[in-house]
């Protein structure tokens, strides 16, 4: 054995699933080896309660079953020494003195069900799936402390580095403000700070919008949400909303749709939210006189809608990045471009749980596409009448 070992957390697949048998009965071994390999784990067989302590210690198995009474190391010093190690460890005891006292002590010392022998190889299973069950809700248990604590620290980010620069630049116009108040300069340079702090206030509000918008998508509060919704009306309100922007940077915004709706299942406001930061992207990175296409069509059963710009493309380097929380695109100056960072990743985040996929092409000097692709929706999938919807997305 390498050592390695595949933790499966689906319940009904075990196969790679590691399980170290101890017990000094060659007998006993043997027979747990045959019924639990027979169901597709993979099984290791110990004698000696040293040797089966080294192999947990080292491997870190799925399960561990051991027996109580053993020469040398008995099986409760092993489960104290596992259970020391590796608290998360699940372990089973098999013993044929079984009584209440020892189970109670076995438990105490971290052991998670108590087998008495003999057994019956169906009992033997239940037990080993019982325990598994248990191994996986571990897993899953600090998998989501992980993401609790990544999202915490994530925050503390945002605050500190996103938060903070504006703030600190407002304070340091109004500053200016208070300096110049009752001079000559003061009336001139009132307006012109105003108007940069009012730009900064407006910029943290952007932030704060986004970052709760991202927020709620990652607690899936549109994962469930599946109303009909014909896209092209999704989409010809986003242009529309999107004109003035274009018209301000002097970029020509197109709209192709297919004459038959494309219906997709989704909540309205998250969908376009969607595209919204799409369009706005492909406007705001764009060359003056530039131009935008948005593109919808039916492609191989899916809905397929590309936005596709003209703008100064991102570097290969770049594009498996740009999804990411934060990151921006740095200039030809090397300055990173105004915005949160996160209307991608909210993109991204919102394809996903309508169980889509978006790819991205780009050239450099030529411009970029962005490609969302979405499910048709099924009868079956959208919401049941008369169910109460979700909130929608304000």
């Amino acid at each position: 054995m390498d050592g390695s070992f595949d933790r499966r957390a689906d319940s009904g697949d075990v196969s790679g699933t590691s399980v170290v048998v101890i017990d000094d009965d060659y007998a006993m071994g043997l027979s747990c080896r045959k019924i639990l390999a027979k169901s597709g784990y993979a099984v290791e067989v110990f004698e000696d309660g040293t040797k089966g302590l080294e192999a947990v210690l080292s491997r870190r198995p799925d399960l561990v079953v051991v027996d109580l009474k053993m020469p040398g190391i008995s099986g409760m010093d092993v489960i104290s020494r596992v259970h020391a190690a590796d608290p998360d460890m699940v372990m089973v005891v098999i013993t044929g003195y079984p009584t209440i006292g020892s189970a109670v002590e076995a438990i105490k010392a971290g052991a998670f069900d108590f087998l008495p022998k003999p057994f019956t190889p169906d009992e033997l299973r239940l037990v080993v799936t019982r325990a598994l069950g248990q191994r996986r809700l571990l897993l899953q248990s600090h998998q989501l402390e992980l993401e609790r604590q990544l999202l915490k620290r994530r925050f503390m980010t945002f605050v500190s580095h996103q938060l903070k620069s504006p703030l600190v630049a407002i304070r340091q116009y109004m500053d200016v403000l208070l300096r110049l108040e009752g001079s000559e300069a003061a009336a001139g340079q009132r307006e012109e700070w105003l108007s940069r702090s009012r730009a900064r206030c407006d910029q943290l509000v952007r932030l704060i919008e986004d970052w709760l918008t991202l927020s709620r998508a990652e607690f899936s509060e549109l994962g469930h949400r599946r109303d009909p919704l014909d896209l092209r009306k999704t989409l010809a309100e986003v242009v529309d909303a999107c004109e003035p922007q274009a018209e301000l940077r002097q970029v020509s915004l197109d709209l192709t749709l297919p004459e038959h709706g494309l219906t997709v299942g989704g909540e309205a406001g998250w969908v376009g939210v969607l595209f919204t930061n799409l369009v706005e992207n492909a406007i705001k990175y764009n060359r003056t006189g530039g131009r935008v296409s948005v593109v919808a069509r039916m492609d191989r059963g899916e809905v397929c809608v590309a936005v596709t710009d003209t703008g100064r493309g991102i570097p290969e380097e770049c594009r498996s990045l740009v999804f990411e929380e934060f990151f921006r695109v740095s200039d030809h100056g090397g300055q990173a471009p105004s915005g949160t960072g996160l209307g991608l990743a909210i993109t991204r985040k919102i394809v996903t749980e309508l169980g889509g996929r978006i790819d991205l092409e780009s050239e450099v000097g030529v411009g970029s596409t962005f490609t969302v692709r979405l499910p048709l929706l099924s009868p079956e999938s959208a919401n049941p009448a008369g169910s109460e919807p979700e909130e929608a997305l304000a």
